[in-house]
């Protein structure tokens, strides 16, 4: 069953307890991003193909644009897209700042529309990748081409803030509620530092999220029904921004449908 879709959310955040602490030296020795291999990339465009992909897309044209889309063009280029790592937040050594969160693969609309198929592992599919839902526009794509040599895209979506992750640090590229200067480079152990000061409080089992904080979960891959269902906790923003988040949940909810 397809879900609404969108780059800023309001939910409850699930996993990763930590209340480790790191300095600088050991976030700097953060692991590397574990990347998919060329024929992961390849096999999720092959399911962004498919017949039930197309079905999304038509689905989100519809809704977005209120019209028949016309004939749907799917590119051919996989964006491999990461996210925010609970890890990493929590401060764990060697963790990685983000965790492959899916493919995103762009549909193109006779009208010139864009939208993002986004595929993820699937074991029940053929080519071992599924397309479990669809966001209007193509965000990934047009930011990935602004991405350093050997960075990859990493989404902190508690901000909805889209950044170039790199070995060395990251570069904010853009954010609903930018916490630094978009286009300024962060060291890694900075930026380590950053995200733990803004959502370690705030991981599952903390006194925040036990007293109903106000949180949310991001779907990373699905391994029951259609497309599965593997969810990696993501952590809570905070009660500062609530009130803006309840907003801009509103506007994205408008921008971004999945088919049911």
């Amino acid at each position: 069953m397809g879900e609404i879709c969108r780059k800023f959310a309001a939910g409850a955040a699930i996993a990763v307890a930590a209340l480790l602490s790191a300095g600088p030296a050991e976030a700097a020795g953060a692991s590397w991003v574990a990347p998919p291999s060329e024929q992961d990339v390849a096999a999720a465009v092959k399911a962004a193909e498919t017949a039930r992909a197309i079905s999304f897309a038509t689905s989100n044209f519809r809704q977005v644009g209120h019209g028949e889309p016309g004939r749907i063009t799917v590119g051919h280029r996989g964006i491999p897209v990461y996210t925010l790592n609970p890890d990493f937040v929590a401060a764990k050594p060697g963790a990685p700042a983000g965790v492959l969160r899916a493919i995103a693969v762009t549909a193109t609309a006779a009208t010139g529309a864009k939208a993002t198929l986004r595929a993820a592992p699937d074991r029940s599919a053929p080519t071992g990748w599924s397309v479990g839902n669809v966001l209007s526009g193509n965000d990934e794509e047009t930011l990935s081409a602004r991405l350093r040599p050997d960075s990859v895209l990493l989404n902190e979506p508690q901000i909805n803030g889209w950044y170039d992750l790199g070995r060395d640090g990251v570069v904010l590229l853009q954010a609903s509620l930018p916490q630094s200067p978009v286009g300024q480079f962060t060291p890694i152990a900075d930026y380590e530092q950053q995200v733990h000061s803004r959502y370690a409080d705030k991981l599952p089992g903390s006194d925040y999220q036990r007293g109903g904080g106000i949180g949310f979960k991001q779907t990373l891959q699905r391994d029951t029904g259609p497309a599965g269902s593997l969810t990696v906790g993501l952590i809570v923003f905070g009660s500062a921004v609530a009130a803006a988040g309840a907003f801009l949940l509103w506007r994205w909810t408008k921008r971004r449908i999945s088919p049911k």
